[in-house]
């Protein structure tokens, strides 16, 4: 029960986020057609990733009842890797750094908004 839960929780995040990244990302491509909106949307898929990565991070621990150690692996190096994403998109020319971060943004502003409504609703 508590797991379907969580389930449409993060599906209500994930299609909210998309939505609002690519509502984003249009007007941003008058700015520069190149960077902004390639880097709003990368910015936002990589969030949308360390979420779910997260998420398979905290079933395992919980399913579990104990930290394994690729679990603690993945963990530990999880920004490393986002870090290493960024610096090679931004490297590449493929992104830009300011749309990358608000990418980021608009996936952290839905975890916080759709995780308050759900606790409200819960609770």
């Amino acid at each position: 029960m508590q797991r379907n839960r969580a389930m449409e929780l993060t599906t209500k995040i994930y299609k909210n986020s998309m939505i609002v990244l690519v509502l984003l990302s249009i007007p941003s491509a008058f700015i520069d057609w190149k960077t902004y909106p390639s880097g709003i949307m990368a910015g936002g898929i990589l969030g949308l990733i360390n979420l779910k990565a997260l998420t398979w991070g905290l079933e395992g621990i919980i399913g579990s009842g104990r930290a394994t150690a690729p679990t603690v692996f993945f963990s530990m190096f999880r920004l490393f890797f986002l870090l290493m994403i960024v610096a090679a998109l931004v490297h590449l020319n493929l992104a830009n750094i300011l749309g990358i971060i608000a990418g980021f943004t608009v996936v952290f502003m839905m975890i916080l908004i759709e995780g308050f409504k759900f606790a409200k609703k819960s609770g």
